[in-house]
C-alpha cells in the first residue's frame, strides 16, 4: 500500500512539475514576471520566496499552476513587478510560446524518460524465427517450418520480427521472396500472402496481408550508447504521440467507445499496478501519461492551454485581441465541457473499480 501511494505521488508530482516548469522557464527566458510557482491548488502549506517568485506546495494535490505578472489584461501589477514584465502586454507570439511550453515539456519529459530507460536497459528485439506455422496457411503451402530464421524479404534484410512484419505488410499481398536459414542451409521460398480481416488496437476491422506464422519468442539484447538511446527515445515518443492523437480522433468519431475514458481513479490504479512491477514500468507509464496530458492540453478548448493558443493566434490574424465578452462566453462553454468530461471519466472509473458494468444499459 505504501509503495503504491509513493508511486502515485511521485508520478503526479513529476507530471505537474514538468508541465508548470515549461511555462515558468519560457516566461523567465522572455523576461516575463512570475509571481507564483505552485504544486497543488488552494491554501499554501509551505514554500520559499528567494526573489519575486513564491515557490509553494499547496493543499490540494490535483494539479498546479504558474501565475504570471499581469496575466490578465487590466489587472494591477504587484509592486515588485514593472510594466515590462507583464504577460498581457507582451506580443501574442510570446504569449503563445509561454502557454505552449507546458504541453511541450510534457513531451520532453516522456522523451527524457524513454532516453533513460533505453540507455540503462538497452533494447530487446524479437528475432525473425518462426515458432508455429498455421495449418493450410500460405506459409505451410510454401514449405516454411518451425525453427526457420527469415533472413530477407524480397532482398531486404529482416534482422528483427518487426522488420519482417513491416515487409509483409508493405508488400500489400503481392508474392514474397523469402530467404530463410534452416539449420545450416540457406533456402529461398516464395509465399503469396492471404488478405485477412482483423481488428486493430482501436477495434476497427481492417484488411491485413498474412502468411500464417508466429514468432518463436527468441530475443536479442541490443546495448545502446547515450546518443543511440536518445534517438530511440525520441522515436518512441513520436510514435506514441501519433498513436495517442489517432486515438483521440477515433474517440471523437465514436469508433472508440466513451466508456474507455478514464480519470484519476484509473490513473492511480494503473500506477499502483505498475509499482509492483518495478521502477522501469512506473517510469514507462509516466511517460505515456505525460504524452496524453500534453496532447489533451493542446486541444483548442478554452480554459486549456490549446484554447489560449487559439485566442492568441486569432489575435495575430485579425490584428487585435478577440472580444473579451466572446472570450468569457467560450471559456464558460469550455469549462462546462471539461467538467462534463471529468464527470464521465470519474463515472467510468467507479463502474470499472466496483465492477458495476451490469448497471449500464446497452
Amino acid at each position: 500500500m505504501l509503495q503504491s501511494a509513493v508511486a502515485i505521488v511521485f508520478v503526479l508530482g513529476l507530471l505537474i512539475f514538468f508541465h508548470e516548469l515549461g511555462h515558468f522557464l519560457v516566461a523567465r527566458m522572455l523576461g516575463i514576471g512570475v509571481t507564483t510557482f505552485s504544486l497543488g491548488f488552494g491554501p499554501r502549506i509551505f514554500g520559499f520566496k528567494p526573489g519575486k517568485t513564491d515557490y509553494r506546495l499547496s493543499a490540494v494535490p490535483l494539479g498546479g499552476y504558474v501565475h504570471l505578472a499581469g496575466e490578465t489584461a487590466g489587472t494591477e501589477l504587484p509592486p515588485e513587478f514593472g510594466p515590462g514584465e507583464s504577460f498581457s502586454l507582451r506580443p501574442a507570439w510570446q504569449r503563445i510560446l509561454v502557454v505552449s511550453a507546458g504541453p511541450i515539456f510534457n513531451f520532453v519529459l516522456a522523451w527524457l524518460i524513454y532516453w533513460g530507460i533505453f540507455w540503462a536497459n538497452g533494447q530487446i528485439q524479437i528475432l525473425p524465427e518462426i515458432g508455429q506455422v498455421t495449418k493450410n496457411s500460405p506459409a505451410q503451402v510454401a514449405g516454411l517450418k518451425s525453427g526457420d530464421m527469415i533472413l530477407k524479404v524480397n532482398g531486404q534484410e529482416t534482422p528483427y520480427w518487426d522488420d519482417l512484419a513491416r515487409a509483409i505488410r508493405q508488400n500489400k499481398g503481392r508474392p514474397l521472396l523469402l530467404q530463410i536459414q534452416r539449420e545450416n542451409t540457406v533456402l529461398e521460398l516464395t509465399v503469396k500472402p492471404r488478405i485477412t480481416r482483423r481488428r486493430n488496437i482501436f477495434g476497427e476491422e481492417i484488411l491485413v496481408p498474412q502468411i500464417g506464422i508466429t514468432a518463436s519468442g527468441q530475443t536479442t539484447f541490443i546495448p545502446l550508447s547515450w546518443s543511440e538511446a536518445a534517438w530511440t527515445g525520441l522515436v518512441q515518443t513520436w510514435t506514441l504521440i501519433k498513436l495517442t492523437l489517432e486515438g483521440l480522433i477515433k474517440l471523437v468519431e465514436r469508433i472508440i467507445p466513451l466508456d474507455t475514458i478514464g480519470g484519476p481513479i484509473m490513473i492511480a490504479k494503473l500506477v499502483s499496478d505498475q509499482a509492483h512491477q518495478g521502477l522501469v514500468n512506473v517510469l514507462a507509464l509516466t511517460a505515456l501519461i505525460s504524452i496524453n496530458l500534453g496532447l489533451l492540453n493542446l486541444l483548442p478548448i478554452p480554459v486549456l492551454d490549446g484554447g489560449h493558443i487559439l485566442f492568441y493566434t486569432i489575435e495575430i490574424i485579425i490584428g487585435h485581441p478577440l472580444d473579451e465578452r466572446l472570450q468569457k462566453i467560450t471559456t464558460k462553454i469550455g469549462l462546462s465541457f471539461l467538467i462534463a468530461l471529468m464527470c464521465l471519466a470519474v463515472a467510468n472509473d467507479i463502474v470499472r473499480f466496483f465492477d458495476l458494468s451490469w448497471l449500464i444499459i446497452k
